[in-house]
């Protein structure tokens, strides 16, 4: 059953933690590009999205190199991707932080997806999954590994509701690219 943050629509927030990341000598972390690795496995995300009916309609994505990048690749795979923003507030950012943005998306939005980093994204699914079908709680708390996407779900009037403990965990999915491609 989903934990209900009052009457409302029901609401998906989609979290892709950024595809695997290369570690060039000399780059700031901010700009580090995908690996190839990564490149494979951002468009096996966008596939995924796709397959569970999660495509969002608008996303929110850090200002990070690897985390555009794979928001491209990702969006790459869908006839008509979202609108997307690039908050410089996702970069590095705690569940507070985290929250802050997500509880500024306006209302008309049913299905979010937020790009960005652990440790962060990681934490913030544990603490707005208030329960998960299936195995998918304990596979966040095990590893929320490089372009893994967790899907939660809530009912609520607006996403400034959106609070601990609030949501069902529905997936967690690790999708990954095929090798050798990429």
């Amino acid at each position: 059953m989903i934990a209900r943050a009052g009457a409302g629509p029901l609401r998906r927030l989609a979290v892709l933690r950024h595809a695997k990341s290369a570690w060039p000598d000399g780059v700031p972390d901010h700009r580090r590009p995908l690996a190839p690795r990564g490149r494979r496995d951002a468009p096996a995300a966008g596939r995924a999205l796709a397959a569970a009916d999660c495509l969002p309609d608008l996303a929110l994505c850090s200002t990070a190199v690897r985390a555009r990048q794979t928001w491209e690749l990702t969006a790459a795979e869908w006839g008509t991707p979202p609108p997307v923003r690039h908050d410089a507030r996702l970069y590095a950012a705690e569940v507070p932080e985290l929250l802050d943005v997500v509880r500024e998306v306006p209302a008309e939005v049913g299905t979010l997806l937020l790009v960005g980093h652990n440790p962060g994204l990681e934490e913030l699914v544990l603490a707005l999954a208030g329960d998960g079908l299936g195995d998918a709680l304990e596979d966040v708390r095990r590893k929320f590994p490089t372009s893994a996407v967790a899907v939660l779900a809530w009912h609520g009037s607006a996403w400034a509701a959106l609070g601990p403990g609030a949501a069902l965990l529905t997936d967690m999915i690790v999708p990954r690219g095929p090798k050798g491609s990429g």
